[in-house]
């Protein structure tokens, strides 16, 4: 395949935040530099002002607000439109809502080229899980409303594209059901992992960086939104706190919810079993899963979740609701426990049961790192992603 030329769509700038859709931005374009001369346009936030080269992939800001969602992508879209003609590529890949409207601009500027549609969690899936809150907050209903609109946004863009790249057949099945798309344009390219950097250590070392002594120690990693599920995992430490007064949980991650939780565990008189850590780069991130007896994720819904990956990469037994994508990330029974989706009590019995038997906790992260490395690793999505760009452009 010869040399080509490739535009990355995404709100945010990839190299300024740290969730699963930036990680897999920045990892395939790091295993793509032999192959492909690589741009990614991302939205102003985070203090992204100026064009920037790293790695040798190019950042290119793209007008957007800071923070103000759904605006902050509108503005972005916007942005991204009126550059067009003078993005210089031979495919386009945008991930998410990011680059809706572009494939119609495209059209009307008679420029020919594929586009392709990464969708990564569907968002109408999402929102029908949303819905099943019967008391949302109003902050929640705001958020429904526009989690609504970017779905039929959505649809329309993956109606459009030439490809759509998704990361589950959990994910395929919802593009096929609320999109309707024809599920031969569709590619299953699930995420990754660096196996070489999330790996077991020393874990005493490691917990002493963290103020931790010998007590259990149970990890979440992901944003504070309320897909996240973590008022249940507030609700399991209830109980688990009745049984070992000195287990922690390290909260890794910012989010709107932060504020809801930080009251709910003052009423709950769990204030001292929670640390909140906030945002972590990958080094101190590393680390923070290997101070960890067991790994955590009380999604309602996900697509596929990058961090159960690097939990299991570094030797670590999980524990999930079964839902969405998480069983084909997660050997339930091998590598973790899955257990019913929204049942505080049984993810106290799963997250109980590990912490009170090294053996089994030893075994089933041994073998969460064997079965990540063969099949969910960085240098395996960027091939897989490598053979789609490759179909696009007719080779």
């Amino acid at each position: 395949m010869d040399r080509f030329r490739l535009a990355v769509f995404n709100t945010q700038p990839p190299h300024l935040y740290f969730g699963g859709v930036e990680r897999r931005i920045m990892e395939t374009s790091k295993r793509l530099q032999t192959q492909a001369d690589i741009s990614v346009y991302c939205g102003t936030k985070a203090g992204f002002k100026q064009p920037v080269t790293i790695g040798g992939v190019g950042f290119v800001p793209c007008y957007s607000t800071d923070r103000i969602f759904p605006l902050d992508n509108w503005f972005f879209n916007r942005s991204l439109s009126k550059k067009a003609r003078e993005i210089n590529a031979n495919i386009y890949d945008a991930h998410a809502v990011s680059g809706y409207g572009f494939p119609e601009r495209l059209k009307k500027l008679g420029i020919n080229k594929p586009f392709i549609h990464t969708i990564h969690g569907v968002l109408a899936d999402e929102y029908e899980q949303a819905k099943q809150n019967s008391y949302p907050s109003f902050r929640g209903r705001i958020a429904n409303y526009f989690m609504h609109r970017l779905a039929k946004l959505e649809a329309e863009t993956a109606s459009k594209a030439n490809l759509i790249v998704t990361i589950s057949n959990y994910s395929l099945e919802k593009i096929q059901n609320h999109y309707g798309v024809n599920p031969n344009k569709v590619r299953i390219v699930p995420n990754g992992v660096d196996v070489e950097k999330f790996n077991p250590m020393d874990s005493k070392a490691v917990r002493q960086q963290f103020g931790l002594g010998n007590e259990p120690c149970v990890l979440f990693v992901g944003s504070l939104i309320p897909r996240k599920g973590l008022p249940f995992l507030v609700e399991a430490a209830k109980k688990m706190v009745q049984e070992n007064a000195d287990t922690k949980f390290l909260i890794v991650g910012e989010g709107p919810l932060k504020y809801q939780l930080t009251v709910a565990l003052e009423s709950a008189n769990l204030s001292g079993n929670f640390r909140f850590l906030g945002n972590l780069k990958e080094e101190a991130l590393s680390a923070a899963y290997n101070c960890a007896d067991v790994f955590v994720l009380p999604s309602i819904q996900e697509g596929q979740g990058i961090v159960l990956l690097e939990a299991q990469a570094s030797g670590k037994p999980v524990v999930a609701f079964d839902v969405g994508g998480v069983n084909e990330a997660v050997r339930n029974g091998e590598t973790g426990l899955l257990v019913k989706r929204g049942s505080s009590s049984e993810l106290a019995d799963a997250l109980l049961r590990l912490l009170s038997d090294k053996p089994l906790r030893e075994k089933m992260g041994a073998n969460g790192r064997g079965f990540v490395s063969e099949n969910f690793t960085w240098d395996i999505c960027a091939q897989k992603m490598v053979k789609v760009y490759s179909e696009a452009l007719g080779n």
